[in-house]
């Protein structure tokens, strides 16, 4: 009687484990909607924090009415879960646990997305891709490792997935953020489209970003805990879910530190995460040795990663999702090959005739880790073609990407009507939020600058020029003009040979109007728009030049375009600095 008693109590204390590791997992959302917006723009952090949201919450809709039965449902030849409504006909007798617990992890699947395809993308489309990841894609390939499918059968073992759900939600990351194209700027390009300069994008609050790995960590201890079923195996799983990312941090740090002379912030905190994900399928069944080893692995792989993507395959991943999740994911699920150990608690992996295997460096030879390839490029093959399949049907219906207009503004202001997710702040962001407002008396009826007329062109960008010409050579350009269309205006700049520039934002109001943005259904009255004053000095370059590209530049048949100001420069001192257009001045005696 006693023995059945403490069985009861051990199940009944798991069972209520196993739903607070399901709250851990469902609170690591807040730690992806913190890192990813640290890591990004302040102009865009209302919309992230809306991804994030939504990623569950769509997520929920869609699991309710097929995921959780594709996944969870009757198998069906190895392949899916025969779908079913047992949660509307059947409530009394319904597994609630669960479902919530599968519900969180296919929740966090869909949001790794978010960052790698952050700054540029529409709102609609993401919802659309969350939508069918939550609903197809996961549950199925889930089914085939935690549903009772093919791979399950083989020995296959992802515990709490470094596969199913890191490699899935990366190779997604990968594949969204190269059809959708790097955010403006990021790389530089020459005449033949080569790159030839990657531009760093810094987060604008590392504090974020870093609240949300700590999120995340903690998170980590149910994600990878929450499915043990002996205090044993729990234990050793949280020492293994300490141990890599603690080594994966330590390697990263000490590998920039003598890369780039110094320990980098924002690398230290990926790789953090970096050693969570390659530890994820084998925290159950490795040991202290196998953990650092995955550890140290991760933290050199996400270095690797990040730069080969920037530098290697040109694709822009504002937080690093593809290198701490696609490559790390891909690692942690080989792990299990190589570093299985029969000394692990609760240890249970063993082939489809019932025969225990280890991991190669354990004695066990190439059989598991076989087996662990063929699962994981199965699910690689999976999630490759449907995620192309679904973006591209996305782009063609939908669209992914905003317009240049919408990315250089911010999506808080033109995807949900935000003026700032920093209200009250003096940040610069906030002031690239606001849009013009365009109507029949400001435009000009021609877009393209060589098809218009003079008086087009006066209209759209005036040259204001000083009287007073005394035949120094020396000039001063100011040129005023919308935010958006700075990083051209530089380009041209800088390909007339002016490379010394002073940019200051200013904030000003002429024929055309802010428009008001609402804040919770209440519009607020925008009476001046942001503007940026732009300032160079020329001596070589004839000042004509300047003014004729930076009218070609600004033009787009709107009264507003922009203004430029001409001033001589008389009595003045030219010393030289070795670069046109970066000059000091000073008074003649």
């Amino acid at each position: 009687m006693s023995e059945e008693i403490l069985t009861a109590i051990d199940s009944s204390v798991f069972g209520v484990w196993f739903l607070i590791g399901a709250a851990l997992v469902f609170w690591m959302q807040a730690g992806f909607a913190m890192c990813e917006a640290g890591f990004t723009r302040a102009k865009n952090t209302g919309n992230i924090i809306m991804k994030n949201l939504m990623d569950f919450c769509i997520g929920t809709v869609v699991f309710i009415l097929i995921g959780f039965g594709l996944f969870l449902g009757e198998d069906l030849m190895g392949i899916i879960g025969k779908p079913g409504f047992d949660i509307f006909t059947d409530y009394a007798n319904f597994d609630w646990s669960n479902f919530v617990f599968n519900l969180v992890f296919c929740a966090t699947t869909a949001t790794i997305v978010s960052g790698s395809m952050a700054e540029r993308t529409k709102f609609i489309s993401y919802c659309v891709y969350s939508a069918v990841i939550s609903a197809i894609i996961y549950p199925i390939e889930a089914h085939w490792t935690w549903g009772g499918g093919f791979l399950s059968q083989m020995g296959f073992h992802d515990f709490a997935g470094s596969n199913c759900i890191h490699m899935v939600g990366g190779i997604s990351a990968l594949i969204g953020a190269a059809i959708l194209g790097p955010r403006i700027g990021k790389f530089e390009r020459d005449e033949n489209g080569k790159v030839i300069k990657v531009n760093a994008f810094p987060g604008h609050n590392l504090v974020a970003a870093a609240l949300g790995v700590f999120i995340l960590w903690l998170g980590w201890y149910g994600f990878n805990g929450a499915a043990c079923t002996s205090v044993e195996q729990l234990g050793s799983v949280f020492v293994t879910t300490t141990i890599a990312p603690a080594l994966a941090t330590v390697t990263c740090m000490i590998f920039t530190w003598l890369k780039y002379g110094k320990p980098d912030v924002s690398m230290c905190l990926n790789a953090s995460l970096a050693g969570l994900v390659a530890i994820t399928a084998p925290c159950d069944v490795t040991d202290a040795f196998g953990s650092i080893v995955i550890g140290i692995v991760a933290g050199l792989l996400v270095c690797f990663g990040v730069w080969f993507l920037d530098y290697k395959l040109h694709i822009d991943d504002p937080v690093g999702a593809v290198a701490v999740h696609c490559l790390n994911g891909i690692w942690g699920t080989i792990a299990v090959g190589l570093f299985a150990t029969n000394s692990a608690p609760g240890y249970a992996i063993a082939d489809a005739a019932g025969n225990e295997m280890v991991g190669l460096f354990y004695g066990g030879g190439f059989k598991l880790l076989g087996i662990q390839m063929v699962g994981m490029l199965s699910t690689a093959l999976w999630t490759t073609v449907t995620i192309t399949v679904t973006f591209l049907a996305i782009k063609a219906v939908l669209g992914l990407r905003v317009t240049e207009e919408e990315e250089v503004t911010g999506l808080d202001s033109t995807e949900h009507g935000l003026a700032s997710a920093y209200s009250g702040f003096a940040i610069m962001d906030v002031s690239n939020t606001l849009n013009m407002t365009v109507n029949e008396n400001t435009d000009l009826g021609v877009s393209d600058y060589d098809e218009a007329s003079e008086f087009q062109k006066r209209a759209s960008v005036p040259v204001v020029t000083a009287p007073v010409d005394t035949g120094s050579g020396i000039h001063k350009v100011v040129i005023v003009t919308k935010l958006s269309r700075y990083d051209k205006l530089r380009k041209a700049m800088n390909d007339l040979g002016v490379t010394g520039m002073t940019v200051t934002q200013v904030m000003g109001c002429g024929v055309q109007k802010g428009s008001g943005q609402k804040y919770r259904g209440v519009e607020m009255d925008v009476t001046l728009l942001p503007k940026i004053k732009l300032e160079v000095v020329v001596s070589k370059i004839p000042v004509e030049d300047v003014i004729e590209a930076a009218k070609r530049t600004l033009y787009t048949g709107k009264i507003g375009d922009g203004k430029i100001f001409v001033y001589s420069i008389d009595n003045v001192v030219k010393i030289r600095t070795g670069e046109e257009g970066v000059l000091a001045l000073a008074d003649a005696e």
